[in-house]
């Protein structure tokens, strides 16, 4: 793969971004040899496709592209347009997300929209053009979400997986040189189309946007790539998704134009952990524009005001693609920046390599209580609907856990796990997530008693009220929570998931969790956290509603400690280097954190087989 820089003394023809450049140095030769290096430590990880490969995607696309053409071609037909439109009708499929900005991995499926003329319906698009794909004998596993918040059609073309949204276009004909940037193609759509839309006009813009397309997606790769290893990519669980990771890094590349990958890599951590949040990252004045959609303002709208790390998109209608961000996620985060940064800085010394960057944190080591969630259901089909719903609201349980004033930090992993079978004769599917916790002493007292009752009750309340109104839910889905110590961690999970993990070994950044090494959890014999099930099933198995009651003694108040690494000491540039910030957000105090409602020194369970309808009404004694 041939080596992403920029040429020699070339400067940036226009400011890109809301401010001047930060440095419009040019690579040196350490530089170009570093990146290099980058390339080589991100080649066995399977994020560059082959050639070979790359060509299987690109005739793919050319496929559907023209099943697209014919398709419109026969709609126009059936409904009667003269032959002068037909024969130039158009239509066209476009890209857009990893593949579509050129940093997708090896199988990575590829995001795509289906955009039509005036005439063809989305009815169409779910119906003929449905049958259309179906009779195709490449396509496997089709399927269609048409009620989905972006309706889409799900298939599995030659062996490569592609979701395509549809947007109709106020326009007669299809141009092939049509520009999706531009705005007035927004005019007389419905919000479904325009949401459609979106996907490929954020991409193009941010492509737009940076100075050198290489050397972006090069660093794109490798801070994905990082992400994931570290648990920080996934924004439906509030940490940032691709569009996010994407739009950080070509800010990166607007404050360093001239600089290579191996630079921006170092760039990026060093601005973005010192970055002033909430203060939005933003790669463009925001434009006014006539056509009345809802944008991301905190001006003009008071929850805009509460986004903890705003990222906003750069085309129109504007929104935060980082609403799903909490104080935990949001901590998790910085502290990963500032762990980034202190490796590149060894990196940059030759005191590691590239390699150490992409070793995962001991996430099973870090915390000393989590708390464990496990979502079942008797059949694969069920079990995929119900494990992606209930993933959808555990931020929401996260929020939750971060109200109580003796939670200092609610660290949820990213990845899912396998959950063990009780019984090895009935047929059931089960997946788990993993909370870390991080629990503070009170004033004036050894003995800490957290009630978890509301958080818990509330979280289910809501899965299963969702599963019900979406007509998903099947007896026997259930939701299980348990409190597990580090210690436990093994009874559910194998060795090699706990142990193939790697702590970093900079100490200059860390999180100094609660010294309580002598504090008990207990919840019931075998620390389960049930919660009702709307069957109002009662066995071993089933929900029922449950206390996690803490007894802290000898404990010592926890600290977020984010020290920084010594300025004289920093990867090529001072870390108090002014970094440009964006502050359109008026302040906003934070809202006061609640406290617990009951302080316990034991508990009993009283179970009820509740009526989902019930719920909200009953009462729970606590003894």
């Amino acid at each position: 793969m041939p080596l992403a820089a920029a040429t020699p003394g070339a400067l940036p023809q226009e400011r890109l971004g809301l401010s001047a450049a930060i440095s419009l140095a040019t690579p040196r030769d350490a530089d170009r040899e570093l990146t290099q290096r980058l390339i080589e430590t991100l080649q066995p990880f399977g994020v560059f496709e082959e050639e070979e490969e790359l060509q299987r995607r690109t005739l793919i696309l050319e496929k559907l592209n023209n099943l697209v053409k014919e398709w419109i071609r026969e709609i126009s037909q059936s409904k009667n347009l003269p032959q002068a439109v037909i024969e130039n009708v158009g239509g066209k499929l476009f890209t857009f997300g990893s593949y579509r900005l050129g940093v997708h991995t090896k199988g990575a499926d590829i995001d795509a929209l289906c955009v039509a003329p005036r005439h063809v319906d989305r009815s169409d698009f779910f119906t003929s053009f449905y049958e259309k794909l179906k009779l195709q004998e490449e396509v496997k596993d089709l399927r269609a979400v048409e009620e989905a918040f972006v309706p889409v059609i799900k298939l599995c073309f030659a062996g490569i997986e592609i979701d395509i949204l549809f947007a109709r276009l106020a326009l007669q004909t299809i141009p092939e040189d049509l520009d999706l940037r531009d705005d007035s193609l927004l005019k007389n759509l419905d919000i479904r189309c325009i949401r459609s839309l979106n996907g490929c006009r954020v991409t193009d813009e941010i492509l737009h946007l940076v100075p050198n397309i290489d050397n972006f997606r090069l660093t794109l790769r490798a801070i994905k790539l990082w992400a994931k290893c570290h648990n920080i990519y996934s924004n439906i669980l509030g940490f940032l998704g691709g569009v996010s990771w994407a739009m950080l890094v070509a800010r990166t590349c607007q404050l360093y134009p001239n600089a290579v990958a191996s630079t921006l890599v170092r760039k990026f951590f060093l601005v973005f952990s010192e970055w002033e949040w909430p203060n939005p990252v933003l790669l463009k004045e925001p434009e006014e524009r006539t056509l009345n959609l809802p944008v991301w303002d905190p001006r003009v709208n008071p929850s805009d005001r509460y986004h903890l790390m705003p990222i906003i998109t750069p085309a129109y209608p504007q929104q935060n693609s980082t609403y799903n961000v909490s104080v935990s996620t949001r901590m998790v985060m910085i502290e990963e920046f500032k762990q980034g940064l202190a490796i590149t800085h060894e990196i940059l010394l030759n005191k590691a390599e590239w390699s150490k960057l992409f070793e995962a944190p001991s996430f099973f080591k870090k915390y000393k209580h989590y708390i464990v969630l496990l979502a079942s259901a008797p059949t694969e089909k069920q079990h995929l609907e119900w494990v992606g719903l209930v993933e959808s609201k555990i931020r929401i349980l996260v929020g939750s856990l971060e109200k109580n004033e003796f939670i200092t930090l609610a660290h949820v992993n990213p990845q899912s796990f396998p959950a063990p079978k009780e019984n090895p004769d009935k047929e059931e599917f089960s997946t788990m997530w993993l909370i870390g916790l991080v629990l503070k002493k009170p004033e004036n007292s050894e003995i800490l008693n957290l009630d978890l009752t509301y958080d818990i009750q509330s979280f289910t309340d809501i899965v299963y009220r969702q599963a019900i109104h979406s007509k998903m839910f099947e007896v026997d889905m259930k939701i299980v929570a348990m409190h597990l110590r580090k210690k436990e961690l093994h009874q559910l999970l194998p060795d090699h998931v706990l142990q193939k993990k790697k702590t970093h070994s900079a100490e200059d950044v860390r999180v100094t969790a609660v010294d309580d090494s002598n504090l008990c959890l207990s919840v019931n014999s075998e620390n389960i956290l049930s919660v009702p099930s709307p069957t109002g099933t009662q066995d071993r198995n089933s929900p029922a509603l449950a206390v996690m009651a803490a007894s802290v003694t000898n404990m010592q108040a926890p600290e977020v400690s984010l020290q920084q690494m010594n300025p004289s000491e920093s990867s090529g540039v001072a870390l108090s280097e002014s970094i440009p910030q964006t502050p359109s957000q008026p302040t906003i105090s934070p809202q006061p954190k609640p406290t617990v409602s009951r302080v316990v020194p034991s508990t009993h369970l009283v179970n009820h087989p509740p009526d989902l309808q019930e719920m909200q009404q009953q009462t729970y004694l606590i003894l």
